[in-house]
Parts: structure tokens; C-alpha cells; sequence
């Protein structure tokens, strides 16, 4: 099969296309052919020696967003069967190696995909979306009427956070550049702030959800939570309210609740470039630039 494959840490320029064994699925597992494999800030800090590189080994096969279609089923699976839509985040950190024509994983690392969505925009969901899932329901247990305010709301994991945190019944506030204001307001924000021009100026936020790094846990209430993602929290903040790192896991019922609210029209899925599975490296100098909108995809 095809996979995107490297052999050392560097720029875009080492992942290159080439030809490795199909896998077989083992008991419990699923072999998916990948239809679409979504591209995240980690592959490519990974890819240059960052991210989650000291948990990998060489040759290395990046990704792990997935959507396609189960082609073999391992002993003891239940949930899943031959011709089955998925998407899912196999593996996370451990490499799932998505940036390839199959993959084999758990079967509970995949739930059905959400009806109405193509395999690229599916593709664009699992770790960005679980993420802001985790984050907002999980670690945060948001309730209605309560503000949070998200950073870099327009990208990938910040769109689907505002998008999940409208759903909770939750007072969204986003920061973003200017010209992103009118796309974060299409997705429900209540407030977008121009971080260019300074920081949002409230001080009763219930929850502050970081996704750049170094925001100012000043518009957390006292008792509220301060989220950093994907760093965590790395410097002193507040004592009167509380902090949590995170880390996104492998998560089925997360799954099923993203594609639930995408089937109620909740949750929407903005793509902003596709590109083939050989021009890899191609999406990820894309996406090292820091102003993509949404998210970006593998046709694979």
C-alpha cells in the first residue's frame, strides 16, 4: 500500500511517498482503508522532532485523523463490521500511521461516521474535535449560561470549540484576527475579540480554554478553570482558580457525542485546503504558517 513515510526529523521535505506492507488487523482491531486523514499542528511538530516524536520510531508514518470505510474485522469485534463508515483517532500519542491507503487499530478507537458528512470533512473531526470535547465537557462539565472564552477560536480545534461550547448553552467569546470575526460569528460566538489589539477585558469568565499558550488567566473568575491546550499550564497563575493541562485520548463515546450534535446541525465542520496524500508535505508547510481557518486534509 501507500503510506507517507520518513526517515529523520526535519522540514516538510522528509516525508516522502512510498510503498509499505498492508497491516492486518488482530484480535479485537479493525482494518479501515482510509478514505481522508486529517492534518494537526502535532503531525508536524512531530515531524520535525517536536510534538510527540520521543514516542516514535523510524520509518515513521504520520497522522492520526481518520474517516474511511472497514474492510476486515479481527476476532472479537462487535461494534463494527465490513462496509461500515468510520472516522476516528486511533493510537493517540503512539503512532496510527493515518497517512497511508489502510490502517488497523482497536475497534473502539472508531465510531460510525456522522450521516451527511464526506469522508474529508469527517476526516477533519477526531482529534480537533474530541479536543474541544474533552476539554469542554470532560475536564470542564460546561453548563448553560456559563462564558468561556476560547483562543484561537478560528483554527482547528478552536472552531469546533466555540461550536461545542454554543451547544452546552454556554457564552462564547473568541479571540481571533479581524477578518475571522465574521466566520467565528456564522459558527455562534457571542463576542469576538481582536487579540492584536489587545486582550479580552472581562474578568468573569467560567472558563478560559488556551489553545496558543500564555494567555492571561485574568478574565477567569475566582473558582474558575484555566485550560491549557496542548502545553499546558507552564508558568504561575491565580491561586483562587483552577488549572488543568490536557491531553487528547482515543475516545469512542467522545465520538459518538460529536457526531450526534453534527447530525442535529450543532457542529460544523470547516475545511480550509485539501491536498492529495502525496503532496503531504505540501499541507503541512500550509499549515506551519499559522493561518489556516478550520482545518486541513489528505485525499488519500
Amino acid at each position: 500500500m501507500r503510506a507517507i513515510t520518513q526517515n529523520e526529523f526535519g522540514g516538510p521535505g522528509v516525508l516522502t511517498l512510498t510503498d509499505v506492507p498492508k497491516p492486518t488487523p488482530l484480535p479485537t482491531e479493525v482494518l479501515v482503508k482510509v478514505h481522508a486523514a486529517g492534518v494537526n499542528p502535532v503531525d508536524w511538530k512531530t515531524r520535525a522532532g517536536g510534538g510527540m516524536a520521543g514516542l516514535q520510531t523510524f520509518p515513521l508514518v504520520l497522522g492520526w485523523d481518520v474517516s474511511g470505510v472497514v474492510e476486515e474485522v479481527g476476532f472479537g469485534v462487535t461494534t463494527l463490521e465490513p462496509g461500515d463508515e468510520v472516522f476516528g483517532m486511533p493510537w493517540f500519542p503512539r503512532a496510527a500511521g493515518a497517512y497511508a491507503e489502510y490502517v488497523t487499530a482497536p475497534s473502539r478507537h472508531f465510531a460510525k461516521k456522522p450521516e451527511g458528512l464526506s469522508h474529508v470533512e469527517a476526516a477533519a473531526l477526531p482529534l480537533a474535535a474530541l479536543t474541544a470535547w474533552q476539554v469542554l465537557v470532560d475536564t470542564a462539565d460546561v453548563r448553560p449560561g456559563q462564558k468561556v472564552l476560547v483562543t484561537a477560536a478560528a483554527g482547528g480545534v478552536g472552531h469546533f470549540a466555540v461550536q461545542i461550547a454554543k451547544a452546552l448553552g454556554a457564552h462564547v467569546i473568541g479571540t481571533a484576527r479581524e477578518p475571522k470575526h465574521a466566520f467565528l460569528a456564522g459558527l455562534g460566538a457571542d463576542e469576538v475579540v481582536d487579540y492584536t489589539k489587545g486582550d479580552y477585558e472581562g474578568t468573569d469568565v467560567d472558563v478560559l480554554v488556551d489553545l496558543v499558550g500564555g494567555a492571561s488567566p485574568d478574565p477567569v473568575r475566582p473558582g474558575g478553570l484555566f485550560v491549557g491546550v496542548p502545553s499546558g499550564v507552564d508558568r504561575p497563575v491565580r491561586d483562587d482558580i483552577r488549572t488543568s493541562p490536557i491531553l487528547v485520548e482515543p475516545d469512542r463515546a467522545g465520538l459518538e457525542g460529536i457526531a450526534a450534535l453534527v447530525e442535529r446541525g450543532e457542529l460544523r465542520v470547516h475545511v480550509d485546503a485539501t491536498f492529495p496524500l502525496a503532496d503531504a508535505g505540501q499541507a503541512h508547510a500550509l499549515g506551519e504558517q499559522g493561518r489556516t481557518q478550520g482545518k486541513i486534509v489528505l485525499e488519500v
